[in-house]
């Protein structure tokens, strides 16, 4: 799903653009669509802030709303766990069952940025006002993130038909990000 979102976005290229998500509230292929959505505008907002030219207020505009959205990143990573902590719930655990060094969601995560990294990759390779030398590198950087893709995507089935036999369990820690936090960010703090 991820490169067709990916592509939604960039049929506008518009970090304004509305999201238009197709899928039923509550589902997971919703909650998968809404992650690559806010992986895909946040790449795209971290482009504009490496602007040389950049105006300084419009960079902290642009830094601000960045922060917001690891924030909304965070979140559905966590919307998405809960999704497999529900699925998985009346699973029988075996004994011995092992913990996963990452949960679902946030291998789920890594697939939705390397698919961000494919797409501008490939894009990279179709460049006509580059070098050779610069289309054969990034040709060759496309294929490791291709196999990255297959690998990574093949973990993550892996993982969630061990869940499903009960081989493994997921435990979910939440984030607790500090920085965007009044209580507990010192200069937000400081400022009351």
């Amino acid at each position: 799903m991820f490169p067709a979102v990916i592509d939604e976005y960039h049929r506008y290229d518009d970090v304004d653009h509305p999201i238009a998500n197709p899928y039923r509230e509550g589902s997971i292929e919703h909650l998968l669509y809404l992650k690559n959505w806010i992986d895909t505008v946040q790449w795209h907002l971290e482009d504009l802030i490496r602007d040389p030219q950049i105006d300084p207020v419009e960079a902290l505009v642009l830094k601000r709303r960045i922060d917001r959205s690891n924030q909304e990143r965070t979140d559905m990573v966590e919307y998405i766990d809960s999704y497999f902590l529900d699925k998985f719930k009346d699973v029988a655990i075996e004994s011995g069952a092992k913990i996963n060094t990452e949960s679902p969601a946030w291998a789920i995560d890594r697939l939705s940025i390397l698919a961000l990294k494919i797409y501008h990759m490939a894009q990279e390779v179709k460049r006509t006002d580059v070098s050779a030398k610069h289309v054969e590198e990034c040709r060759r950087k496309l294929d490791i993130l291709l196999q990255q893709r297959t690998d990574l995507t093949t973990a993550i089935e892996e993982l969630l038909a061990d869940m499903a036999a009960g081989h493994k369990y997921m435990k979910v820690y939440k984030q607790m990000k500090m920085y965007n936090d009044p209580e507990l960010n010192p200069v937000l703090y400081a400022a009351k």
